[in-house]
């Protein structure tokens, strides 16, 4: 049995894509499962996208999500929002009930509103009946980390360049693969 998990992301200056490899690259760890790194449509029609951008079969079809955005005044970005104001047809038939989903964000300062972004992406997962998952205080780097990572989901302060701190790339690494864990168990029943 194999797992499909959509890593989905919206990034302007790329941090938020850096979480979004190393939250795949943790799904991959885990035997049986693969990441589709997944982007949404920019509203600049200059932008052009570095992963495939994604389709609503794509999200009715996965069995699992990561949900990922940049910090935008404390909220999820526009593009991203945009697209899950136009999944009331997945809503209407159930298609992501009881998958596992989980979220991840990134700032360019250390109280930039990570946290409020992450829940702001709680809030359609929750709606579309999808299990949320975060980060347990049993992953040592939660405890000594002195820039991104929550346990509401993986973060990242990085206003200089598309680097994560070794800790970002643990908690990233390690929520893809509770998410992939979790889906399989899931898939299981």
């Amino acid at each position: 049995m194999s797992c499909q998990l959509i890593v989905l992301y919206y990034s302007r200056h790329g941090n938020t894509r850096a979480l979004a490899r190393q939250i795949a690259r943790g799904i991959e760890t885990v035997p049986n499962c693969e990441a589709l790194l997944r982007t949404v449509e920019e509203f600049n029609a200059e932008d052009t996208a570095q992963d495939p951008i994604i389709t609503l079969n794509e999200l009715a079809q996965c069995d699992g999500l990561a949900l990922g955005s940049p910090v935008w005044f404390g909220n999820m970005a526009a593009p991203l929002k945009h697209l899950w104001d136009q999944t009331t047809g997945l809503w209407i038939s159930g298609s992501l009930i009881d998958k596992p989903a989980c979220v991840f964000s990134s700032s360019s300062s250390m109280h930039g509103g990570q946290e409020t972004t992450l829940q702001s992406m709680h809030l359609p997962l929750l709606h579309h009946g999808m299990m949320i998952l975060g980060i347990p205080y049993s992953e040592p780097e939660l405890h000594t980390t002195r820039s991104g990572g929550t346990p509401y989901g993986a973060t990242s302060v990085n206003s200089t360049s598309q680097r994560l701190t070794p800790e970002e790339s643990k908690l990233a690494q390690r929520l893809g693969q509770r998410l992939a864990r979790t889906a399989l168990k899931l898939k299981d029943d």
